[in-house]
């Protein structure tokens, strides 16, 4: 089953889906089954992904278009095989994606795990425009960036974006 399948499956037993910054928001009339639950669960970052991507304005043939304009150029302009000209041009979406689709969070607080700053575990922004930034202690950025990248493989790739060679589903 797709995170589209488990969305459709969360409307027909009427729980509304919202994005909530880091999370899923539900909203029901009644406690939805916990089939339900669970396939939202089982989904939740491909679900995040594409409640996220409709959020940058772009479209899934604007993304496209980058993408075949980036793959292109790396190909012609640079002599790039067009497979190594795909995998340089899919990293140059992430980027893209991660860039239009920022995460921001209040100071004092780290966004991954959830505990205060305290004299030991410094929290500090990440992020490069003033005043939204992403608060994380150090040792949990790894894997917090690593999540982000995931999310924006699982949104590009939920709008068609992907490599020749590529056949991961």
């Amino acid at each position: 089953m797709s995170a589209a399948e488990a969305l459709r499956a969360a409307q027909a037993a009427g729980v509304t889906v919202m994005f909530d910054g880091e999370g899923l928001l539900l909203e029901a009339n009644a406690e939805p089954p916990q089939a339900v639950l669970d396939l939202l669960a089982c989904h939740k970052l491909s679900i995040l992904a594409q409640l996220r991507s409709s959020r940058d304005g772009w479209t899934a043939e604007d993304w496209q278009a980058r993408f075949d304009e980036r793959a292109g150029f790396l190909e012609h302009d640079d002599g790039l095989s067009r497979a190594a000209a795909e995998v340089q041009a899919f990293e140059c979406c992430i980027a893209e994606w991660l860039n239009r689709n920022p995460i921001f969070s209040l100071a004092g607080r780290c966004v991954w795990c959830g505990r205060p700053e305290s004299p030991g575990a410094v929290v500090v922004p990440f992020g490069t425009e003033p005043g939204m930034h992403a608060w994380l202690h150090a040792g949990c950025w790894p894997a917090w960036y690593q999540r982000r990248q995931e999310e924006a493989v699982l949104a590009l790739r939920g709008m068609g974006i992907t490599m020749s060679g590529d056949h991961d589903d």
